[in-house]
């Protein structure tokens, strides 16, 4: 049996971490510091946390479920524990991008991080619809990269992955590059900034006299419709208006010069700021 060692194991994810594990063929060993994480643990799965010491001793595979700015100090303080050949599986690209893990050559490192449920799916199931993290009910993809390791260790560190994230439909695999790319780049520097001006919008229309819950409707239903068209979810076609509005629109909400923020140096100042 597999022996993973998880950090973080009573926090906000890594409790899902510990109830996914949970009935899985993987021997895990809790480590938490935190004692309100250790009573979540015993509470609501029965688990028992361990020494960081005895958690280490021959686990094949340890999963850092702790915030970016705890990776790197939590990672110098246990690589003298880490046997060589040991895959270490980091949740998030930020750290790892930004040269957070020891130099160790003889460690695997593994990242992995989940897409979440999508906005377009079939969940029938009234708690896999309000599922929207995932991770609990609600069916979702994952991404990820073998950052440095065999070859071979790909498959144990995917299975994992599997687990702690399921129900998964599809495994991407990307580099470690690529998913910074995909977070913080695409995921909250574009996408959640541009929703974040939407909110704003809808308040300005709310401070201009439509009534909050009209405003919100009618927003988030063509956001439904509007997003099947143009991630082609649905064939469609716009209107001559809508497609006036959008020709006319970007230049007054984007800079000419907005895909900057994909450029490396640009990501790498975003994963400092983060890490």
């Amino acid at each position: 049996m597999t022996a993973i060692a998880l950090f973080g194991a009573g926090g906000k994810m890594g409790y899902r971490l510990s109830s996914n594990l949970k009935g899985s063929r993987f021997e895990v060993r809790h480590v938490e510091l935190n004692p309100a994480g250790r009573e979540r643990l015993k509470t609501g799965l029965d688990f028992d946390c361990v020494p960081q010491a005895e958690a280490l001793d021959g686990a094949e595979v340890v999963v850092l479920a702790v915030p970016d700015t705890h990776i790197g100090k939590v990672a110098a303080s246990i690589e003298a524990a880490l046997k060589p050949g040991t895959i270490l599986v980091v949740l998030d690209a930020a750290a790892p991008f930004a040269g957070h893990l020891p130099e160790r050559a003889d460690l695997t490192y593994f990242v992995t991080h989940p897409c979440h449920p999508p906005i377009f799916n079939d969940e029938t199931d009234p708690a896999a619809k309000r599922d929207f993290f995932g991770g609990i009910a609600a069916k979702q993809h994952i991404v990820s990269s073998l950052m440095q390791g065999p070859e071979a260790h790909y498959a144990l560190g995917e299975e994992v992955a599997k687990v702690i994230w399921a129900p998964v439909m599809r495994s991407h695999r990307v580099t470690v590059e690529q998913m910074a790319l995909l977070e913080p780049g695409l995921s909250e520097t574009v996408c959640a900034s541009l929703l974040d001006v939407m909110r704003e919008a809808m308040d300005e229309v709310v401070r201009r006299g439509v009534p909050r819950e009209a405003a919100r409707d009618f927003l988030l239903g063509h956001m439904n419709v509007l997003g099947s068209v143009i991630f082609e979810e649905t064939p469609g076609v716009f209107s001559d208006a809508c497609n006036k509005a959008i020709e006319f629109g970007k230049p007054m909400l984007m800079r000419d010069d907005w895909k900057r923020v994909f450029e490396p140096q640009e990501l790498a100042d975003s994963i400092r700021r983060i890490t």
